[in-house]
């Protein structure tokens, strides 16, 4: 059960004691699932009883327990315990694994994705130095995928190359008015919420957003002088630019090129050219991919469960550096799985095995959309 999941399942859960008269609240539209903290427990933790508390006049406590009656038998969901002044706390059955890998599978890339607009329209600033415009135009991927609206702003006109060396978008980069989402703004509209590219036309939504414009100025540590991403090429560029925390000195050039483990960028693109790998050897062996348990991948499992998680952090702390970090938690908990996907010598194609190679499609599917979103390639072979 991913996070998204369980948020959906915690709601339907509001919405039956609603129904049952138990609470007399207004069921909100999402319910906050993170991992437990300080004095929790299991999985996730999510403080729903807490927010609903005060409009249904009981003590949170009262209404965690309400709502934990209603979780303990859900599918998927081991166990609900109620911590602090009303956290639910939940351990998922470790059998969930085959319903994680479908729903990736079924999401492919667009898997942590937001379905349709979010309501925020996000007005990005950034001067025209080299880091902050990546910087910002990653970050306009990641909310855009989270459902945003964004429109960038920036202080005065990026260098030409930057657009043909590091695939920023100069047309949207440029400086500007800024337009209300109900009006006309030209070239300079954000990209469809949720589109994993971030590079194509914004549909606008129908009717203004009903939450007030954001207003973000993104500022990380410059490039040093004489540094030059440039000559790194487009894809170790922009991780040399995003690796690092924004008040972090990018390296350059560093060890971006480098194809040894010592390079992280190499360790997940390496992971993803690997799970595609052996889809085409499993392939030609008769055998393809099928979601079912599989012993000792939870760290994996847990990785690629946090993946919408991370998504959404990445796009309210405004930090790249956080997306690229993940990837390469997911890459890390991949490589050692791969070398028992494929049965050795004359073992036969197992259950096993086709769940062991669909949630080494699943990794390489979140390594590809992750990747993607910070505007870097996913090679197939590498």
């Amino acid at each position: 059960m991913t996070p998204v999941e369980l948020s959906r399942t915690v709601l339907h859960a509001v919405r039956r004691a609603v129904d049952e008269g138990e609470l007399s609240v207004t069921v909100p539209e999402r319910a906050v699932v993170t991992p437990p903290g300080p004095g929790g427990c299991g999985d996730y933790a999510t403080n729903i009883a807490l927010q609903l508390a005060g409009a249904a006049g009981q003590p949170p406590r009262r209404v965690a327990e309400i709502l934990r009656a209603r979780l303990a038998g859900e599918a998927f969901i081991g166990e609900v315990v109620v911590t602090g002044p009303g956290f639910l706390n939940f351990s998922l059955e470790r059998n969930a694994s085959p319903l994680l890998v479908e729903e990736i599978l079924r999401r492919g890339r667009r898997y942590g994705h937001a379905e349709g607009f979010s309501g925020t329209v996000v007005r990005l600033r950034c001067p025209a130095e080299v880091r902050a415009v990546v910087v910002t135009d990653a970050l306009a991927r990641v909310l855009r995928s989270q459902g945003d609206l964004v429109r960038v702003e920036c202080e005065g006109r990026p260098a030409p190359e930057w657009e043909i060396v590091l695939g920023v978008d100069s047309s949207r980069s440029g400086s500007h008015s800024g337009s209300h989402p109900g009006s006309h703004s030209g070239s300079h509209a954000g990209s469809h919420p949720g589109s994993h590219s971030g590079s194509h036309p914004q549909t606008r939504p129908s009717r203004p957003s009903p939450l007030p414009d954001l207003n973000v100025t993104v500022h990380p540590v410059p490039v040093p002088a004489p540094g030059d991403p440039l000559p790194l090429g487009r894809d170790a560029a922009r991780w040399a630019l995003l690796y690092p925390a924004a008040h972090d000195r990018p390296r350059i050039p560093g060890d971006h090129l480098a194809q040894r483990e010592t390079n992280p960028l190499f360790r997940v693109r390496y992971a993803h050219a690997r799970t595609r790998a052996l889809l085409r050897n499993a392939a030609d062996l008769g055998f393809h991919p099928e979601p079912g348990p599989v012993s000792d991948a939870e760290a994996l499992l847990a990785a690629l469960g946090d993946h919408p998680r991370i998504l959404t952090t990445t796009a309210t702390h405004r930090s790249p550096d956080r997306l690229a970090r993940h990837l390469v938690a997911v890459a890390d908990t991949t490589l050692p799985l791969l070398p028992a996907v494929l049965p050795l010598g004359e073992e036969k194609p197992s259950a096993a095995h086709r769940a062991r190679l669909a949630l080494a499609e699943a990794a390489g599917t979140v390594l590809a959309g992750g990747l993607s979103l910070l505007g870097i390639d996913a090679p197939d072979h590498l």
